[in-house]
C-alpha cells in the first residue's frame, strides 16, 4: 500500500470477466476494490469465449492460463451445414495458429468468470445482489447509493457492467447515446439434445438473414445453441424472455436443419439470453472520477470474437496505468485511453460484410458464404482471415510488475 499515493478505494461494478480481472490487478498493486455484481453469485455456463492474442497474455500473467487450458471446450473447428446436415465448408481450428473463427482455446464465460473469482474471492470485496443506482461525485469522491447496500464513499468508480452497463448510464448518459446497432439480434441458451456434433461447431444459414449455431459444451450431453436473425432495431423489452421466445418461434419454424429441434429446446433453458446485436461508442472512456472498461467501454459484438481479449486487455492496463500513476487518476485515466482506444477501434471493426456476411439473406448469398470459407485457406482471402486473427494480439501491453511490487 506504500506504493498508492491516493484515491485507493475503488468501486468496480460488474462481476463478469473485466471486473473481477480488474480487481484482481488492482489489489495486486495495492488498492482496495469492492466489485459489486446484480446476479446473486458468480454465474454458471453460458456461451464458450476466446482466449485468445493479448487476453491469453494477460491471463498467462495472472498465472491462470494452466486451468483455463484444463477448462476448455474441446473443438475440432467450425463447419457450415445445409438443411440436410451436410458439411458444405469446413474451418478446422488448428488453422491460422490456432487463431481462427474458432481459436485453440475457448472456455466457457462462467467457467473464465469462476476462476478469475476464485483468484480474487479471499481479498476482495463482493457485493452479490446488488446494483448501481445513483452516482454522486464531488472533489474528494463519489458517493454511491445502492439498490440494496447502504450508501458508500468511493475514491474511484469502474464500470465493468457490460453492454447495458448501469454505471455509464449514470455517468456518461442514456444507452441510446453510445449504442450502435449492427442490424442483428441473437440468443444463446443451452440445451439437452441427441445432435451428433462430432466435436465441431455447427452454423446453419437460411434465407431471411437466419442463423442457427450448435456447439459442444464442456459436460457431458451439453449442447450450447445461438440464434440469430438480421433486423432493424424492433421495439422489445428485453426482460421479456416470453415475448423474445414467441419472436424466435416466429423467426425460425420451419427454417430447416434442426432449427425446430432447438426451438422445442429454448422452452427449458435456464440460461437464455436474447440481445440486441451493437457496438459501444464513446469518445473517451472516463469522465471525471469514473472509467470503464470491457463492453461499457467498447462492445465490439459476438462476431469479432474480440470481447473477452478487450475486457482482459483493459483491465490490464488500468490498474496497470493507476499503479504507475499512484493513484492519480487524472493521469492514469488518460495514459489507459491513450493505449486502449486504437486496440478497441481496431477490434470492433467487424469481419467482411458484417452482419450480413454472417447472416446472408438469400440462397445464393449462402452459398457464396460457404465458397469464401473453402476459399479462406487460400490467397486472397487468407490475408483477410490472417488480419482478422492478427487483431487480437495488436497492443502494447507494459509490464506494471514494478508498479505493483
Amino acid at each position: 500500500m506504500e506504493n498508492i499515493a491516493s484515491n485507493t478505494d475503488i468501486l468496480v461494478s460488474g462481476g463478469g470477466i473485466a471486473g473481477p480481472a480488474l480487481a484482481y490487478w488492482l489489489r495486486r498493486a495495492g488498492f482496495r476494490p469492492v466489485v459489486v455484481e446484480r446476479a446473486p453469485a458468480p454465474r454458471p455456463g453460458g456461451q464458450t469465449v476466446d482466449l485468445r492474442g493479448a487476453g491469453r497474455t494477460v491471463i498467462a500473467r495472472m498465472g491462470l492460463l494452466e486451468r483455463a487450458a484444463g477448462l476448455a471446450v474441446e473443438q475440432r473447428g467450425i463447419a457450415l451445414v445445409d438443411r440436410r446436415g451436410r458439411h458444405t465448408a469446413r474451418m478446422p481450428t488448428e488453422l491460422f495458429g490456432g487463431e481462427g473463427i474458432v481459436s485453440d482455446l475457448e472456455i466457457l464465460r462462467g467457467d473464465l468468470a469462476g476462476l478469475l473469482y476464485e483468484a480474487t474471492a479471499d481479498d476482495v470485496e463482493y457485493l452479490f445482489d446488488d446494483t448501481l443506482t445513483a452516482l454522486h461525485e464531488d472533489a474528494d469522491g463519489v458517493h454511491a447509493t445502492f439498490e440494496n447496500a447502504p450508501p458508500r464513499r468511493f475514491d474511484l468508480v469502474v464500470g465493468a457492467d457490460g453492454l447495458h452497463s448501469a454505471t455509464r448510464r449514470l455517468a456518461f448518459g442514456p444507452e441510446s447515446e453510445h449504442f450502435v446497432p449492427i442490424g442483428g439480434y441473437t440468443a444463446w441458451f443451452t440445451a439437452r439434445l441427441d445432435l451428433d456434433l462430432d466435436g465441431w461447431f455447427l452454423m446453419y444459414n437460411a434465407p431471411g438473414g437466419l442463423v442457427a449455431m450448435v456447439r459442444p459444451g464442456r459436460l457431458p450431453g451439453e449442447t450450447k445453441v445461438a440464434l440469430s436473425f438480421r433486423s432493424a432495431p424492433l421495439a422489445h423489452d428485453r426482460h421479456d424472455r416470453a415475448a423474445q421466445q414467441r419472436l424466435l418461434t416466429e423467426k425460425f419454424t420451419g427454417a430447416g436443419w434442426e432449427t425446430d429441434r432447438l426451438l422445442a429446446a429454448m422452452a427449458d433453458a435456464d440460461d437464455f439470453y436474447f440481445e440486441h446485436l451493437g457496438r459501444v461508442r464513446l469518445d473517451r472512456y472516463a469522465r471525471g472520477r469514473t472509467a470503464l472498461v470491457g463492453d461499457a467501454a467498447c462492445c465490439p459484438t459476438p462476431l469479432t470474437g474480440l470481447g473477452t481479449s478487450l475486457a482482459l486487455v483493459g483491465a490490464s492496463l488500468l490498474a496497470g496505468e493507476l499503479a504507475t500513476a499512484r493513484g492519480d487518476f487524472t493521469a492514469a485515466y488518460a495514459a489507459y485511453q491513450h493505449r486502449m482506444r486504437p486496440y478497441a477501434a481496431q477490434a470492433q471493426q467487424l469481419p467482411p460484410g458484417g452482419m450480413r456476411g454472417y447472416a446472408p439473406g438469400s440462397a445464393p448469398m449462402i452459398a457464396l458464404r460457404a465458397a469464401s470459407m473453402r476459399w479462406m485457406t487460400r490467397w486472397p482471402l487468407r490475408r483477410v482471415m490472417e488480419a482478422q486473427a492478427a487483431k487480437a494480439a495488436d497492443v502494447e501491453l507494459p509490464d506494471y510488475e514494478r508498479a505493483f511490487a
